[in-house]
């Protein structure tokens, strides 16, 4: 941790307004007014994060003098006073701080109490009655407003002396109310499982301030957890146990023995770590699972083997069907006749229990879940459609032309996680089809397997060349590397299909070939090889030349996909830049800055961590919305989602949503865009890889628009990929075909 300054300059101002804020780092440079000296704002610079407008700060650091912007003041650590004065106790009631109180409250309280204002809502809140126009529920919905926020500065303060960021202080508090600073104190390891944005690294540098010893065994223990946890964010199920020592032990600085012994000890306890042998081609791997996804995977290949095997048949018409007149019925129904493999999957889809269907684009995957579901509502089967997200649900709905859901919605997931519908109380359903299967991760495919009733069939459908999922777990290709699931993979481009460039380009891709860069009135290509250019000439092609050219909305229906979060072509830089050009601030248009971000009327924005809580049935990971309303007084911003659900933010739990003018190729997954705008660039060198490319591509429905170096899509299209994640489905479900 970094040595105290000693000596420095004070300084008393009001926070006035903030120009630029670094979540990651937390610099700051913001314009404030001095309590004594004149009325001229200054400019002050440094570790600003927290500090809301209208405060009174007491700010320590000195004067120096920036070539380009003047004399500033360099803070070097600050801390929130209560102002004296009249004018003062008025602006910082009625800056947005205390949540119900706008600028007409704070001048009605202040014209009551004057200068004791402050003093009267601190100790006798119930007084605040005395104020015209204040009824008895306002009164007591301030009162806890203001013991909340004296409560949260409280904690603020304490974690500033452990220097951990001000703007987590918030979820601390809310975690664990009065008790908040004796968990910090004591037991500063639970953070990092318990509350939703703060990992190993921060609950560690709180434990070294607070004079935990570095070799702890409960550290340790919480570094292990950690590790693991960062493979699952990284796709897989558990790590071998010589990886997660090596891991842990890098990360320590620890011998390994301490580190494999507090790993046997945690297994040993059979609580947060599972072992488990997990055959690997002539021999085993000592597989270390975090708890959730080990019941997780061994319940869906369970879950799986059950549904194969039962003898009940909520299809029962189709044992004995003939075929060729239900075939002849669908062509005339649809007026096209079915190729012989989705013929094929058809007939699989509805007289096995589980079945799964693969295949790129233009391969016909829709026509044949259509004709799946047309015959099984002929039959008077009870049909679910579902997908993993808003975007893809709505698209499944479109082509079928019957209901479809998001599996969060269909399951009815609730607060923890856990769904309605499981084993105790399945769905009634006797067909259940899942599009978008490929961003199926195990926990979730595990809430879903547990919802069938016996004798349903499940029909996953899905591309499993593009990216596997976010979330721990490669369902699809583990289903397909088991030899017990039957499947259909389509291949043949049907010709229609094979006319347009982003179908075309898509297979030569997954193909490992370059793409064809001209020649399609749907596939362009810009060349730029300067990565610092490649975010301008972004810009341009979205805010400008698209919707000039194609009339699509900029906002709304032009995607920018980034293989990269960081760097000048990331997705980070990229919303800032599209957020200037698209949304940019309008004088009397309300906007809400928070941490490094400000969010405006009609940016767009998505969440990015499942919240059980929010909206009718929880927003999740994911879904993409609409800024429809910022609410200064009630501290609240509404979103307006792409599920056409309008959702209330409280403006401490906005670090749950990023803009998402550009965002990560995999968030993208399961969405399609009218167009979608990639950089390819040398910048983004470790994450080229065929499948990422292949995904990105296969997300537009009318325009893909690539921007970048030549060498770098060369790269990518080359790239087949990283290997295998670490998974046990594929073993647990019999075996591999391989």
């Amino acid at each position: 941790m970094a040595e105290p300054r000693t000596g420095g300059t004070g300084l008393e101002a009001v926070l006035e307004r903030v120009t630029y804020a670094n979540e990651e780092t937390g610099y700051t440079i913001a314009r404030a007014s001095p309590a004594r000296g004149g009325g001229d704002l200054v400019t002050i610079v440094g570790p600003l994060l927290g500090a809301q407008v209208g405060e009174s700060l007491s700010l320590t650091g000195r004067w120096s003098s920036h070539p380009k912007y003047g004399r500033q003041f360099e803070v070097w650590s600050y801390r929130t006073v209560l102002p004296a004065t009249v004018q003062g106790i008025e602006r910082y009631l009625g800056s947005g701080l205390i949540k119900g109180v706008g600028p007409k409250t704070a001048e009605k309280i202040v014209a009551h109490f004057g200068v004791a204002t402050l003093d009267v809502i601190d100790a006798d809140a119930g007084r605040l009655i005395e104020v015209p126009g204040l009824g008895p529920k306002r009164t007591k919905a301030i009162a806890a407003a203001w013991d909340e926020q004296r409560a949260i500065k409280e904690v603020m303060v304490f974690l500033q002396s452990v220097e951990v960021s001000t703007s987590l202080a918030v979820r601390v508090y809310k975690q664990y109310g009065d008790a908040a600073i004796g968990v910090v104190k004591n037991e500063p390891y639970r953070l990092a499982n318990e509350v939703w944005g703060i990992g190993f690294k921060t609950a560690d540098s709180i434990a070294r301030a607070v004079g935990i010893p570095h070799d702890a065994p409960e550290r340790v223990k919480a570094a292990l957890q950690y590790t693991l946890s960062q493979a699952s964010d990284a796709g897989h199920c558990f790590l071998p146990a010589p990886n997660l020592v090596a891991d842990t032990v890098a990360l320590l600085g620890l011998e390994p023995g301490p580190v494999a012994k507090a790993l046997d000890e945690l297994a040993a306890e059979g609580e947060h770590v599972i072992a488990d042998e997990v055959p690997a081609k002539d021999s085993t791997v000592p597989a270390r699972y975090l708890a959730p996804f080990f019941h997780a995977e061994r319940g869906l290949a369970a879950g799986l083997t059950a549904l194969l095997r039962t003898s009940e048949d909520r299809l029962p018409a189709f044992a004995d069907v003939d075929w060729d007149k239900a075939f002849a019925w669908l062509a005339r129904r649809t007026e096209a006749e079915l190729a012989p493999e989705q013929a094929e999957a058809v007939r699989l889809a509805l007289t096995e229990k589980v079945a799964v269907l693969t295949g790129g684009p233009g391969c016909g995957k829709s026509f044949t879940v259509s004709s799946i579901v047309a015959l099984a509502k002929a039959k008077g089967a009870k049909v679910m459609l579902a997908a993993p997200t808003g975007r893809a649900a709505k698209r499944l709905a479109e082509l079928t032309g019957f209901e479809a859901r998001t599996l969060h919605r269909m399951l009815e997931l609730r607060p923890g996680g856990d769904a309605a519908y499981d084993r105790e109380n399945p769905l009634d359903v006797d067909l259940l089809v899942v599009d978008e299967s490929s961003m199926l991760d195990t926990i979730l495919a595990n809430k879903l397997v547990k919802a069938i009733p016996p004798g349903a069939h499940l029909l996953l459908v899905g591309d499993v060349d593009q990216l596997p999922s976010v979330g721990a777990g490669e369902v699809l290709r583990d289903l397909l590397a088991a030899p017990a699931i039957p499947r259909v993979r389509l291949t043949r481009i049907f010709r229609q299909a094979a006319e347009s460039g982003v179908v075309a380009n898509a297979h030569k891709v997954n193909q490992g070939q370059m793409p064809e860069l001209d020649g399609y009135p749907d596939f362009f290509w810009f060349a730029c090889d300067d990565n610092e250019q490649v975010a301008d000439r972004v810009v341009e092609i979205v805010a400008h030349r698209i919707p000039k050219r194609f009339g699509i909305h900029p906002v709304r229906d032009v995607q920018v996909l980034a293989p990269m979060h960081r760097g000048g072509p990331g997705a980070g830089n990229l919303n800032a830049r599209l957020q200037e050009a698209l949304t940019p601030a309008k004088e009397g248009l309300p906007e809400r800055r928070h941490g490094g971000r400000v969010f405006r009327l009609g940016d767009k924005v998505i969440q990015i961590r499942n919240n059980y809580t929010k909206g009718k049935a929880g927003v999740f990971n994911g879904t993409v919305g609409l800024v429809q309303a910022i609410d200064a007084v009630a501290q609240t911003m509404t979103v307006r989602t792409d599920e056409d659900e309008d959702v209330e933010y409280e403006f401490a739990e906005l670090d749950e949503l990023v803009h998402a003018y550009a965002i990560t190729v995999h968030r993208s997954q399961g969405s399609e865009y009218p167009a979608v705008v990639i950089p390819v660039t040398t910048s983004a060198w470790t994450m080229l890889q065929r499948n990422l490319i292949y995904t990105a591509i296969t997300r537009a429905k009318r325009l893909v628009v690539l921007v970048g170096s030549k060498q770098a899509l060369a790269v990518a299209v080359r790239t087949k990929g990283t290997g295998k994640r670490h998974t046990g489905l594929t073993h647990r479900l019999g075996g591999s075909s391989s």
